[in-house]
């Protein structure tokens, strides 16, 4: 009887990746001038322990739960990272992104910027912020997130953090189905009063605490997205997500149950002074209230992509757009090169970079759209673009047989022309 064959063990990344040292000068330079000005990013994956991953991320099924099941499902991919997650018993470089160097994760890209920020991110947010303020991610979950909102500056300060205003667009490349409830809550019903909300809190250990009764859900479209600002509820539904946001991760839960899982009242209050914990009128005045009851919410943060230019051989179309608090903190643009042509785009400044469909080049580097990534493995579908490389012109090439897609977001006050929130409907 011929012997049976052991398979071959499965090509398995180290389970987590370790950290890697801070960055020289001499690295720095040398990874930007071996890249010309664009620099290949690893994959950076954040788990959340009180949500269920929607596994449509890429990852590999096996890897889903890479960081242990006390931390829960790996659920989010961030991009361009220097903003770190703040996932309880997380290492302390969880969400940084890592610059890849002779194929390997050399540096964070954090530590990159702090040593050549002028030249990564450009002199005016260099000088202002000291950092790359912004990221964005892919957020992907089985069902809805709990009913939150995200702290101001000023609530944030108090615990030594920033406010997070941020952005969704629902890639279609990444949302074939959309898992178990593609709606998102938002704001406040009209008419809806603080006590209502106070009430809510009250009854927070007695399961459901009923908040969702006071909002509006909207069915999520892929191919369109939101501007959602600080201070303002949201449960966000079902779709894979991509977020541009501010570098912050403060957020206050609200609602005590959700797909019934409760969530517990650390989260409503992980962002809040200390002696504040139990404060709950305190607590329902961290709200927006003017900006939760807006009868016109749609009108003022719903968009649709717009076209910036366009040829027989590409489209760039803005996906994310519009000012919060009369500033323009981030933007996003979508790509679409079609099979076998080249486009030279130059933006006004330093942007991050994934691949959603196809494969081909940018710059001097591969660019592929992977079908499944093992946790730990690095990939060709991510690059941070420098100020300067941006600024020039990068050169794209699709060398597959179907369009090739990529996501790029930019930091703030970076296009000062991009469009208003509601301009869709003028076009």
């Amino acid at each position: 009887m011929a012997k049976k064959k052991t398979a071959a063990p499965s090509k398995k990344a180290d389970a987590a990746p370790k950290k890697a040292p801070a960055a020289s000068a001499s690295q720095v330079k040398q990874a930007l001038e071996v890249g010309e000005g664009i620099l290949r990013v690893a994959p950076t994956w954040v788990p959340r322990s009180f949500l269920t991953p929607g596994r449509r991320l890429k990852l590999a099924p096996q890897d889903i739960y890479a960081l242990g099941a006390h931390r829960g499902g790996i659920d989010e991919r961030w991009f361009s990272s220097t903003t770190a997650a703040a996932n309880e018993g997380a290492p302390p470089d969880e969400g940084l992104s890592y610059v890849v160097l002779q194929n390997r994760r050399t540096f964070t890209l954090k530590d990159a910027i702090e040593v050549e920020g002028s030249r990564l991110i450009g002199a005016p947010l260099w000088n202002k912020y000291k950092r790359w303020p912004v990221y964005s991610k892919f957020f992907d979950n089985m069902g809805p997130i709990p009913h939150h909102m995200h702290q101001s500056n000023a609530q944030a300060a108090l615990v030594k953090q920033q406010g997070k205003p941020e952005s969704y667009y629902f890639p279609p490349q990444l949302n074939a189905i959309g898992n178990n409830f593609p709606y998102t809550f938002f704001g406040l019903e009209p008419g809806t009063t603080k006590q209502d909300i106070r009430r809510c809190l009250e009854r927070w250990n007695e399961g459901d605490n009923g908040i969702l009764n006071y909002s509006k859900a909207y069915r999520l479209q892929p191919g369109t997205g939101w501007l959602v600002p600080p201070c303002v509820l949201h449960a966000p539904g079902s779709l894979v997500t991509y977020e541009p946001q501010w570098g912050s991760d403060v957020f206050g839960m609200y609602q005590s149950m959700v797909e019934g899982r409760a969530v517990p009242w650390s989260l409503l209050v992980k962002d809040v002074p200390p002696d504040r914990h139990n404060d709950l009128d305190y607590l329902v005045n961290q709200l927006d209230w003017e900006g939760n009851v807006d009868p016109n919410f749609k009108d003022h943060h719903y968009l649709e992509p717009i076209t910036a230019s366009a040829s027989d051989n590409y489209v760039d179309r803005w996906i994310v757009y519009g000012k919060v608090g009369g500033e323009e903190l981030f933007s996003a643009k979508e790509l679409t090169i079609n099979p076998g042509a080249s486009v030279t785009i130059k933006d006004n400044g330093a942007y991050g970079l994934i691949a959603v469909q196809g494969m081909g080049t940018i710059g001097k580097h591969a660019l592929q759209t992977p079908a499944m990534i093992r946790y730990g493995e690095l990939t060709e579908d991510e690059y941070f673009v420098s100020h300067e490389s941006a600024r020039e012109g990068v050169s794209y090439k699709n060398t597959g047989s179907e369009p090739l897609v990529t996501l790029r977001y930019f930091g703030p006050y970076t296009n000062p022309n991009a469009p208003n929130v509601g301009d869709h409907k003028k076009r």
